[in-house]
């Protein structure tokens, strides 16, 4: 390949140069929204939410479309693929002219995204002309072609001021297509392409090409372009509206400052390609990161008054940033996310030399992402905080989790080259005596021999160790669901205490904390073989205290802003996550005979917390637990004192006992040890998706119930203090998940999943029953009944659902994998099993923000959660027929 492109050298200079041009019209078509979406808004009168929807529409397709026209480009050429891709975005750039209403700027803007796409077909293209040494270089130069959105915002503005801004679509579109048509006459099909069709070879199948994507390396390069991508794009787009809304300027003025931005992160990225093939990507990745996360921080600080009380009277002061020093620190930015953009593509065809559109192309789609669901975001938290630096927070936070997490990694691989060196040194060099191999294996808490399916070492050694292990992790997973779901308790006492919030925003409190812990559980169900569960359990414990005293110190004063009760609602996500690792981690411990029962006490006693949590509160806020030191309590509109604040605060010492015993008393299992990638098989496994199926239909319902039924009850039958009985569901469902594991150990989960469906059905429908005549006599209590019956069916199928799971992958780990030993068999279903159980947790887990959010959406629509009720009613009869056809009817694929 080398060679054929040594000997094609002004051709390939000709390629890229065609190359890079194609892409920075396409990227001035894809960004137009930036510049004609502030006239549409006015136009049509839309919110920030609505503006970010429109602008962040064709950043979504051309992210989506990306990794798939990659893996074209590998597979028939890039040539084709970029030309035809032109055209289709030209079309629909043209449509987009004759659009009148806002749904169909929406389904035009779908189509105008395919610009963006043309990114991952260039880097395939452009990078098949060039040798390794080279290619930083030259996919620097090609994505300069970034510049485009400058070249949007320079002249959009002034055809649209003369003409309208349909002209400057028909003018985008009419330039794109002529592009397109000299693209093609141009340039010629690369080296590679040209060889196979010679041979007769056919393309690699899409199978093949994708096949890179199980690495974690290449979702760590997704975060990093997520940022340095993502953000571009998305500040971009949102910068002229930003520059308008903070510093009153017109709309060519902002477009021209904007451009201030866009054009050094796009021309330098030429320049950051150079430095990468000289310098090294990681260096040039640090600096990116570092310079970042100083710039972001300090562009997030929004403009405050402060007064300090000195000895002479108040001192007052206030901090603002002014034009010019924002401009020159966007400037700043941008070039630096210029040097990152390219450094993250030089890694590609480095690493994977054969695969460079399909890594690419989804690198790409998660950078494109970026630049679709940020600016959403910077809408949504404008409209909710009102403070127009809230996007340059979110963006510190993105770019200081991947620094940390580059970091990390780093440290690590050059931990694992070093490996045999650092082990052989002391952690102090006085304390050498005492690390000798007896002394080493003696305070270790790593079990080396784990062999619970021996009946002769289960009974004399680990059925011992297994229990303790267990009896640790119940309390600690208990902590959990308490911290987490602790808002469906504070949230109902806000409007007591002076928060004035809507029943909208009241919802979204109740929400996030699902959203981010059934996020955080997709991270946690892959660490316990990474990390240990000892190290991992006591971590993620002490984690929970950051929520715990935040909750304690915000609700003390009804002037903290609501974008601080937001982050504490996502930091409780925290105890969610807890949930996929501690759930994997006792899955190790615990013989097949015994498993089902062991995880349904851990899961059903951790469940637990919930209940403790809404029967705890409402006792602990009404009195002054910590005295002095926890604060005093707030008159309600009734004239009681309330000491919400205790809400945090009473977890924070069995916290800090439960950290304790987890260091101290659990264990790690050497043999649970394994990497990403060995547990990454199981997204290759349909089971691991139809248990994801079920298993949100059984805990995603009882966890997210749990989660709204409070604000629910009070909402529907605002006559019955309901709150003094809510904790009876969550108690329900936990303790019937922690004693039915047995009747699924004896009858087969499969059976008892199906049954506890139909139960659910029923209970819904009671559920719809009663709300039809909740002003009659009696129906709180009916309402009550079918959610106690709700929760019943949710805790005994959560039981049997996690039953299920490692009976199927013995199964079919033993039917694919014929040829190897009955113990590395063994060994191999539990790793798949211990995944599959925390990565189901984790995707049911969502079940906690869709369901209040569900019944908040459903009231705001309808006026009611009958709405809602139908919705998950559906669902149910969905799970149902899939337990029935995979696992109960006769000559199911897997009988359980």
């Amino acid at each position: 390949m080398q060679a054929q492109t040594s000997a094609a050298t002004p051709q390939a200079g000709k390629i890229l140069g065609m190359s890079t041009f194609a892409f920075t019209i396409s990227f001035a078509v894809w960004t137009i929204f930036s510049i004609i979406g502030i006239r549409i808004q006015q136009d049509l009168g839309l919110s920030d939410t609505q503006f970010g929807l429109l602008v962040g529409t064709p950043i979504l397709t051309g992210s989506l479309v990306r990794i798939v026209l990659g893996v074209w480009a590998d597979q028939y050429g890039g040539r084709p693929v970029f030309a035809l891709t032109m055209l289709a975005a030209a079309a629909a750039t043209a449509l987009l002219a004759f659009a009148e209403t806002y749904t169909m700027m929406l389904v035009a803007a779908l189509g105008v995204g395919l610009a963006g796409g043309t990114f991952a077909v260039g880097v395939a293209y452009v990078s098949k002309w060039y040798p390794r040494e080279r290619q930083g270089t030259a996919l620097g130069i090609f994505g300069a072609g970034n510049v485009g959105a400058a070249v949007t915002k320079l002249l959009a503005p002034l055809i649209m001021v003369a003409f309208g801004w349909t002209m400057v679509a028909l003018i985008w579109a009419a330039v794109l297509a002529v592009t397109a048509v000299i693209f093609w006459l141009v340039t010629s099909d690369d080296p590679q392409t040209i060889a196979r069709r010679a041979s007769g070879t056919r393309p690699r199948s899409a199978f093949l090409e994708l096949e890179p994507l199980k690495r974690l390396q290449v979702w760590r390069f997704a975060l990093y372009y997520f940022f340095v991508f993502g953000a571009f794009v998305s500040l971009a787009l949102w910068l002229p509206h930003y520059l308008v809304g903070v510093y009153g300027l017109d709309i060519k003025t902002a477009g021209l400052l904007a451009a201030f931005y866009s054009v050094p992160a796009s021309i330098f990225r030429a320049y950051g390609g150079h430095l990468s093939d000289r310098k090294g990507a990681r260096t040039i990745m640090y600096w990116t990161f570092g310079v970042s996360a100083i710039a972001t921080f300090m562009l997030s600080y929004p403009a405050t008054d402060y007064v300090i009380h000195g000895i002479r009277g108040p001192i007052s002061f206030t901090t603002s940033m002014g034009l010019v020093p924002f401009v020159i620190l966007i400037f700043v930015l941008g070039f630096f996310m210029s040097l990152g953009k390219a450094a993250v593509y030089k890694h590609i065809p480095v690493y994977y030399p054969d695969h460079v559109g399909a890594v690419g192309g989804l690198v790409g789609l998660i950078g494109g992402l970026g630049g679709f669901v940020l600016p959403l975001i910077f809408g949504v938290m404008l409209d909710l905080t009102g403070i127009w630096t809230s996007c340059f927070m979110l963006l510190f936070a993105i770019v200081s989790v991947a620094f940390i997490w580059m970091h990390l990694s780093i440290r690590q691989m050059e931990r694992q080259h070093l490996s045999t060196e650092l082990d052989a040194l002391p952690d102090l060099p006085e304390m050498r005596e005492i690390h000798g191999p007896a002394q080493t294996a003696a305070m270790s808490r790593v079990i080396e021999d784990w062999r619970p399916e021996d009946p002769g070492f289960w009974q004399s050694t680990g059925r011992r160790i297994a229990r303790r292990n267990l009896w640790i992790s119940i309390p600690c997973l208990l902590l959990a669901f308490s911290v987490w779901m602790v808002w469906s308790m504070v949230i109902a006492k806000l409007p007591a205490i002076g928060f004035t919030y809507t029943t909208d925003q009241l919802f979204w409190l109740a929400a996030l904390p699902g959203l981010s812990g059934a996020t955080l559980r997709i991270f946690y169900s892959f660490m316990v073989p990474i990390f240990g569960g000892r190290l991992w359990t006591t971590l993620t414990t002490a984690s929970l205290l950051i929520p715990a005293f935040g909750i304690g110190y915000a609700v003390q004063n009804p002037d903290t802003p609501y974008v601080i009760f937001l982050v504490l609602a996502l930091l409780c996500g925290l105890g969610g996550g807890n949930f996929a690792s501690s759930m994997a981690n006792i899955s190790f411990f615990f013989p097949k005979a015994e498993k089902g029962n062991a995880l349904a006490l851990n899961a059903g006693l951790g469940n637990l917390g919930v209940s403790v949590m809404q029967f705890l509160v409402p006792l602990v806020i009404t009195m002054s637990v910590f005295g002095a030191m926890g604060g005093s309590g707030r008159a309600t509109s009734a004239g009681d004192l309330l000491w919400v604040q205790n809400a945090g605060f009473i977890w924070v010492p069995f916290l800090i006992v439960a950290t304790i015993a987890a260091w101290f008393g659990m264990n790690d299992i050497a043999s649970a040890r394994a990497s990403f990638k060995e547990q990454a098989v199981i997204f290759s496994r349909g089971h691991n998706w139809i248990m994801c199926w079920l298993y949100t239909g059984t805990f995603g319902s009882f966890i997210g119930y749990a989660a709204a039924f409070p604000l629910l009850a009070k909402t529907q039958f605002p006559e019955v203090d309901s709150l003094q009985f809510v904790f009876l569901g969550p108690l329900v469902g936990a303790l019937s998940r922690a004693g039915t594991g047995w009747i699924s150990d004896r009858f087969g989960g499969g059976r008892v999943t199906f049954w506890t469906f139909l139960l659910m059905i029923a209970g819904v429908l009671g559920v719809l029953y009663f709300l039809g005549i909740k002003d009659q006599p009696g129906a709180f209590w009916g309402f009550f009944a079918m959610f106690m019956v709700l929760f019943l069916a949710t805790g005994i199928g959560n039981a049997s659902t996690f039953q299920m799971i490692p009976v199927i992958m013995r199964t079919v780990v033993d039917r694919t994998s014929p040829g190897m030993a009955p113990p590395e068999r063994l060994r191999q279903a539990e790793r798949e099993s211990a995944a599959i159980i925390g990565f189901t947790s984790a995707l049911a887990a969502y079940g906690a923000f869709f369901i209040p959010k569900a019944y908040g959406s459903s009231i705001a629509a309808t006026g009611g959660p009958e709405a809602a009720l139908i919705g998950f009613l559906v669902f149910y009869v969905t799970c149902v027929a899939v337990t029935w056809f995979f696992y109960t009817r006769k000559n199911a694929s897997v009988p359980c």
